[in-house]
């Protein structure tokens, strides 16, 4: 590197220390993990108060990381599909405690046909990846995939555990979505948050804004999944367990609301407000009280069958409790994304905020660069 990039956008004085972290992150990063191009972003009771940018958005260095800069947040945007759902609760549209098949009949089959709304969401439904491996382009293929999850028996009893869904939980989210509302995820983020609110964020990215994508430097190393199963290599190791081709436009353009979500930290910081603030933002309220709780109770505590962690479920959100990786507060809510991105909010302070980054790390939880980021704010309040 041949010197520390300029550090852009505001951050108040009595933040002094976020900043100072940011900028570490450029220089004394855990080795193999200096940033690239990055951005943090924070509110506190809905208002934006910190958004730091810096570095490049492309590989080769060439590129100013700028505030217009879209990066793929990958997992990260499950919080933003997590709340979509909440939406149709709120709307009468859904009932976490309701069968999946009875808004969706098909899903009912091999065994299904008890498992509830919310425990798809808090990923107990036992439909990590395909139980026979299938190739990857079946995952550009929406009815080929459903198709599939529907006839499949569950890996494991439902609801007797969780088995993180990264990338099926998508697909079957975004289809009871569909069925309910009549859109697609993708739609409906526009519609009724990213155009009215004005949210840089994108499930399905129109060819126009390509050009504003950030390049990914991939990890290093492989992530530590532990002990290595038949669940856990469906869900992530299988040839065909992941789509091929993330970075090409055909990626980009397709709607997954689990893994191929484009954003900026300030637009996905601002879209947690909500759940930061009783249910609000930009003062008009978009979850009850009562949706709000559902969304964000636990529905499931103890070792992960897929991720190497004990982790406390909400409809679709991280818990707090036990990992202590969105700030001291156990019941902040949030999610990670491939390669260190993530997501927040802490309904203890009123924050919501966002960490986004082009070199990505093996880190499937707690990647440090945001760790210091968050401890560093915590302690400024």
């Amino acid at each position: 590197m041949t010197g520390l990039p300029d550090i852009h956008g505001p951050c108040p004085e009595r933040f002094a220390a976020v900043r100072e972290a940011f900028a570490a992150n450029f220089s004394d990063a855990p080795e193999g993990l200096d940033e690239l191009g990055a951005r943090f972003s924070v509110c506190i009771g809905g208002e934006p108060v910190i958004d730091l940018w810096g570095g490049h958005a492309d590989t080769a260095r060439t590129q100013p990381f700028t505030d217009a800069t879209l990066v793929p947040v990958f997992s990260a945007g499950k919080a933003v599909m997590a709340l979509l759902i909440a939406g149709c609760v709120e709307r009468g549209l859904l009932s976490y405690e309701a069968p999946v098949a009875a808004y969706w009949p098909d899903f009912g089959q091999a065994g299904k046909a008890g498992i509830t709304v919310g425990q798809l969401m808090s990923h107990q439904a036992g439909l990590s990846g395909f139980s026979e491996p299938a190739e990857p382009a079946i995952w550009c293929h929406r009815e080929a995939v459903l198709d599939r999850l529907c006839a499949q028996a569950p890996m494991w009893p439902p609801g007797t555990a969780s088995g993180y869904h990264p990338i099926t939980i998508g697909y079957l989210a975004g289809e009871l979505f569909r069925l309910v509302d009549g859109r697609t995820m993708g739609t409906a983020l526009a519609e009724d948050f990213a155009d009215p609110f004005d949210l840089d964020l994108w499930i399905g990215l129109p060819e126009s804004e390509h050009d504003r994508v950030a390049q990914m430097r991939k990890p290093t190393a492989a992530p530590d999944l532990g002990v290595i199963d038949a669940i856990k290599t469906a869900a992530f190791l299988d040839r065909g367990s992941a789509p091929g081709g993330r970075g090409s436009s055909e990626w980009r353009q397709m709607e997954i609301p689990s893994a191929n979500m484009h954003a900026t930290a300030a637009g996905l910081a601002r879209m947690l407000t909500p759940l930061a603030t009783g249910g609000t933002l930009d003062g008009q309220t978009v979850l009850s009280a009562g949706a709000l709780a559902q969304a964000t109770r636990e529905r499931s505590h103890g070792p992960d069958r897929v991720l190497p962690f004990t982790i406390s479920w909400a409809a679709g959100l991280m818990r707090n409790a036990g990992l202590d990786i969105f700030g001291p507060n156990p019941d902040a809510v949030g999610h990670c994304g491939w390669g260190g991105s993530c997501v927040f909010a802490d309904p203890a302070t009123g924050i919501s905020a966002a960490y986004v980054m082009t070199r990505q790390s093996p880190h499937l939880l707690g990647d440090p660069r945001p760790l210091r980021l968050i401890r560093a704010l915590y302690a400024s309040l």
